[in-house]
């Protein structure tokens, strides 16, 4: 017999924006519906953004005992344990688990159920046929996987992606990565790091949404570290089994490279979760690459949102899926205007050094507006970074020619966390001056972007009207 739910929201996925949706929404004491097919928590906690960071701390630590010696330190060199590592990242994963879990949600007055959802018309999704939900409105936050290319052979060997690799229990003896975006090149600085061999195939640019000058940072890190980037190849075909995988290269005049390794990971970017959501009936268009909305986040069906990496072309970020829930409860319950396109988002490859980004890049800026002012302040001119010898790495701000902040870069040490100032001041509309009177503690990473922000002042030091000002002022005793 198929149980009749008549909620006020029902939310589709669990992962991050759609339990926040739910939270919120019970929060007020909204009658709220979950559904989700696979794991509470989603991509970001299971396979994705946890995972990946628990990993990348492991590899820090291992690579800075190297690194002892400057701080009058000695050690030996790690011993890698990856079988220990698994069971951090792990761990790490089961002790964030209780915040998304079921039972935490039903708690909230959330009603969770497990199964795949599905439109049947404009007002109804069924549950595995065990489920009719009749909401006012529906919230689809079902995310996205990793896309998969086009390569012949691909299907025909163990490949890892997002979802797989932290299931190794043994380190890689040599990995070969498809894919230099982010989660390719973190995944490879980690590996690297704890003692596998990595290779990285890119047929574009690596890390294309950054600025390239800062880009280039990272990336001459990972080459030091003994990261191999290969950009601009084609894959002409893939073959191997488990423990030996032939990645064939070909270039423009039909010459073939063979690289061999021990495991492959397919990093190519994400791919919104479209398929069995039944989104036709629902009268639920889609794009190129995801649903369909307008700035409320609203579906072709008014009564349905959409949020997080199933959006047709937004942002695919944690923190994109949860801005989104924010905006659908106050449209969906307080009838406020919202509009998701005004939305200052930062983003952060937690490499290391970390490239963090918010605005607009100098291409873009100069594009859009023409004449603008690049600032830029060397880590190595900061107190603080000497003392923890991080030296590498700058911020670099873009202004217009009045000052206003369009868009900052910083790739160094902490970069993701010291981008949220200039989030707020870009979405402030602020100028630079105003970072001038905050006081910062000393010493501090911050000082980096303060210093950053004198400079915009820099040049007028040597205008002749200002010095004529200051001896007439001096005149006067």
């Amino acid at each position: 017999m198929v149980e009749q739910l008549t909620p006020d929201i029902c939310v589709i996925g669990a992962g991050s924006g759609g339990l926040s949706v739910a939270a919120a929404a019970a929060a007020f004491g909204v009658p709220v519906v979950l559904i989700e097919r696979d794991k509470m928590g989603g991509d970001c906690l299971n396979y994705g953004c946890v995972p990946s960071k628990a990993l990348l701390a492991a590899a820090k630590r291992a690579h800075a005992l190297e690194a002892i010696a400057g701080f009058g330190l000695h050690a030996g060199q790690a011993t890698i344990d990856f079988a220990a590592v698994h069971r951090h990242v792990h761990d790490t994963i089961a002790a964030i688990a209780p915040n998304d879990s079921k039972e935490r949600f039903t708690g909230l007055g959330v009603q969770v159920i497990e199964g795949g959802a599905r439109f049947k018309d404009r007002r109804t999704v069924d549950v595995d046929g065990r489920f009719e939900v009749k909401a006012r409105r529906f919230v689809v936050a079902a995310g996205s996987r990793a896309a998969i290319p086009p390569i012949p052979g691909l299907d025909q060997v163990p490949y890892l992606t997002n979802e797989t690799i932290f299931d190794l229990t043994e380190g890689p003896g040599h990995l070969i990565i498809i894919g230099a975006g982010p989660i390719g090149l973190e995944l490879a600085q980690a590996h690297r790091r704890l003692g596998a061999r990595v290779t990285v195939l890119e047929a574009a640019t690596p890390l294309a949404k950054d600025d390239p000058e800062c880009a280039a940072i990272v990336l001459d890190q990972l080459a030091l570290e003994g990261v191999a980037i290969r950009t601009g190849v084609r894959i002409a075909r893939v073959d191997g089994t488990t423990g030996s995988i032939r990645v064939m290269l070909a270039d423009s005049e039909g010459k073939q490279e063979v690289i061999e390794g021990t495991h492959l990971l397919v990093a190519t970017g994400r791919r919104a979760n479209l398929a069995d959501l039944g989104l036709e009936a629902g009268g639920i268009a889609t794009g190129r690459s995801g649903i369909r909305v307008d700035k409320r986040l609203r579906t072709t069906n008014r009564r349905v949102y959409a949020i997080g990496d199933i959006v047709d072309g937004g942002l695919q970020f944690t923190h994109v899926a949860n801005y989104h829930a924010g905006l659908v409860i106050r449209n969906a319950l307080f009838r406020l205007p919202v509009d998701a396109t005004k939305g200052v988002i930062p983003w952060a490859t937690f490499t290391d050094p970390e490239l963090a980004h918010v605005g607009l890049r100098e291409q873009d800026a100069r594009q859009r507006h023409g004449t603008v002012r690049v600032l830029r302040w060397p880590y190595r001119e900061n107190d603080r970074a000497q003392a923890e010898r991080e030296t590498g790495g700058h911020i670099k701000v873009v202004t217009d020619g009045r000052g206003r902040i369009l868009g900052a870069t910083i790739v160094g040490a902490q970069a993701g966390e010291l981008i949220t100032t200039w989030t707020l001041a870009i979405a402030r509309g602020l100028r630079v001056g105003a970072l001038l009177g905050v006081v910062i503690p000393y010493p501090t990473l911050s000082e980096v972007g303060k210093r950053a922000a004198i400079s915009y002042y820099t040049p007028s030091l040597a205008n002749p009207w200002l010095r004529r000002l200051i001896s007439w002022l001096r005149r006067l005793g």
